[in-house]
Formats: C-alpha cells, structure tokens, sequence
C-alpha cells in the first residue's frame, strides 16, 4: 500500500514524500520593489522537509498583484532575491515551485502604479472588499482585457516562468483556482465575453489552456503544474455547468504532459475522482475539509488511491517539520490565524520543531 511518506517522481525529480505543503499568501515580501527577504528563505527553509514546497502567491507582472506585500517575479531584482530563498530550500535537500498568481479583478488601484487598474475578462467588479495600506476598499471595476491585453498577459506568464527558473525554482504553479484571473476567465459570471475567449465552455477554458501551453513551451511541460478549485465561489465566482468546464480543461491540457494537477477541493468529490481518473499525471489534493485544517486523516485519500500527493495548508504554517509530525501522530501545533498575514517573524519563523 503506498502511504504519504513513500517517495514519487514528479517531472523527472524524486519527491521524499507525498506531502506538499500548499502555496498560502503571507505578505511579508517587504524587500525593495516586492522582493523577499531573508526572513522568507528562512520561512521556506525550515518547511523543506515536505516533498513538494509550492510559494505563495508570486505576481507575473506589476497589474498581476491584488494584496499588500506580495512577492512579484517580473523584475531582475526579484529574480535575484528569490534566489536566497531556493538555495536555502535546496539546501535543505527540498524541491520548490513558484505559484504564478495574477489576482485579476481582485485587487484595487492603490495598490497599483498610478494610471493601473485591475484587470479581467469583462468590466465586472466583483462583491466583496479588499485590505489596502487605507484600509478596506471596495473592489473596482476591472479594465476589460483586450485582445492585445491577453496576449500581453500570456507573455507576463511565460517570462515570469522563465525568471522562476533563473531564480533556481525546480518548476511553476498556475493559480487557476480561488476566484483570480484564470479562474476568472473560467467562470460564468466574472467572464460575459462573446469573442473566441468567452462564451462557450471551449471559450471560457481557452485563456487557462492558453497561459498554461505557453509556459510549458518556456520552461518544459515536466516544470509545470496547474492549480484548479471547481465549484469553489471564493471571490465572489459563479461557475454554471462547472463540471462540463472542469472536464473540457482537463481535456485541453492532458496532451501537454504537466508535472502536476493539484484540485482545492470544493463540495463535490465525485467531480475530484472523474478529475483524476481523467489526468494522468501526478494528482495532487487538498481536499475538501469544511470548518476545520487538512490534517492527518487526510492521508488516507493517497492510501485509497484518490491522490499522488496531499497539500496542507495552516498546518504547515504552525508546523515547520509537518511531515515528521504526521509520521509521529502529532503533536501539532495550533496556527495563530492573528499572524498570517503580515507582520514580523512572530507566527512565521517562530513555531517550534520537535527537536533542535
């Protein structure tokens, strides 16, 4: 029976276990021009034990970032300060993905370049506010994306998984999940286009397979994974017909050889199986806890057959040497929800080990 701490190949690297540990925004890149810092090698380096550590929420180009203190990967000096942060991780004998993650119409202008607006599918403002340095605002209209504007933001993709790869990352996650700009595209409310990008279920995927086809012609499909949350509304997201959607992107991408599927599970696990079955790659799940943390129980979905690899989120934030504990039965520490975004080191490099 294979068990979460047996080893797995993905794309060509030898994972030590199944357990990834899930990309969770902290918003603590406070070096210059939204880089991070030495605090966050430390954050990751200490985390390197899980067989597959995928970052934070990393923007792809400047108009890609909705939340205060994010990193980016679309400058030189970003590129060279993750660099601290993948050779600590590697170091530590771990292997480490960047999540790409254009925020779309979640977001606000302030936090933006003057003269930038957020942008999406259609001039839809989503329900719903957002933290900025003056506190909460009410999310704004997006500028519609043109045809030269998606073309743009395909390249910012690619370039930023070109960069991810010069920062020393072993591969890239594409958020597509959690109501953000590809997820956006995928839905029925966020998205009211009718060109080619819109519109029908092929037209609503096509943005998603497009980014993610042309960031595995950059970096190797075997570098790649892509993240989905179906019949998750996070972000104020409606998606009428979702499984015929989810079905056809799973379709689309399966000729491109992805390292990696990784599902946030929402209210349907049928839809989770069909998924699986479907994709025949490695399938990563963070499943479908209502009302409390991923935890333990939750490696029997590897042990069934339903998942490759479980990713954990808030525990892996309390629990710097997770998979150690989950071999023990615990004990885990709580997570301070109080401290997970921003802040000092207090609630992010602070949580202790079980030894040393």
């Amino acid at each position: 029976m294979t068990t979460g701490f047996d080893p797995i190949d993905l794309g060509g690297r030898r994972l030590a276990n199944r357990i990834a540990m899930s990309p969770m925004t902290r918003s603590r890149a406070y070096g210059a021009g939204a880089s991070p810092t030495a605090a966050m090698a430390t954050y990751y380096a200490q985390r390197a034990s899980a067989g597959l550590t995928i970052t934070e929420g990393t923007q792809p180009s400047v108009v890609g970032q909705g939340y205060i203190d994010t990193p980016g990967l679309h400058s030189d000096e970003q590129v060279a300060a993750w660099r601290q942060v993948t050779d600590a991780v590697h170091r530590e004998g771990g292997v480490i993905f960047a999540q790409l993650m254009h925020t779309g119409r979640i977001g606000h202008p302030s936090l933006l370049p003057a003269g930038l607006m957020p942008v999406g599918p259609s001039p839809i403002a989503a329900a719903g506010q957002v933290f900025t340095h003056q506190g909460m605002k009410d999310f704004v209209t997006p500028a519609e994306l043109t045809e030269a504007g998606i073309a743009e933001t395909i390249n910012d993709f690619a370039q930023a998984a070109r960069n991810a790869i010069a920062a020393g990352f072993d591969g890239v996650e594409l958020h597509g999940a959690n109501g953000y700009l590809l997820h956006q595209f995928l839905s029925t409310n966020a998205n009211q286009r009718t060109d080619g990008w819109g519109g029908s279920v092929q037209g609503r995927i096509r943005f998603t397979v497009e980014v993610t086809r042309a960031v595995a012609d950059a970096i190797g499909s075997h570098r790649v994974g892509l993240r989905i949350s179906p019949a998750v509304t996070y972000n104020d997201i409606t998606e009428d017909g979702y499984h015929d959607t989810y079905q056809a992107l799973v379709a689309a991408i399966e000729p491109l050889g992805l390292a990696y599927l990784h599902v946030m599970e929402g209210p349907d696990r049928e839809l989770t199986l069909q998924l699986r079955k479907r994709f025949s790659g490695t399938f990563i799940l963070n499943p479908s806890t209502p009302d409390a943390v991923t935890g333990p129980g939750e490696l029997t979905l590897i042990e069934d057959g339903t998942a490759d690899i479980i990713s954990f989120g808030a525990l892996f934030i309390a629990n710097p040497d997770l998979p150690d504990r989950l071999a023990a039965g615990g004990p885990f520490n709580d997570p301070d929800r109080a401290t997970f975004y921003g802040g000092d080191q207090h609630g992010y490099t602070d949580y202790p080990a079980l030894t040393g």
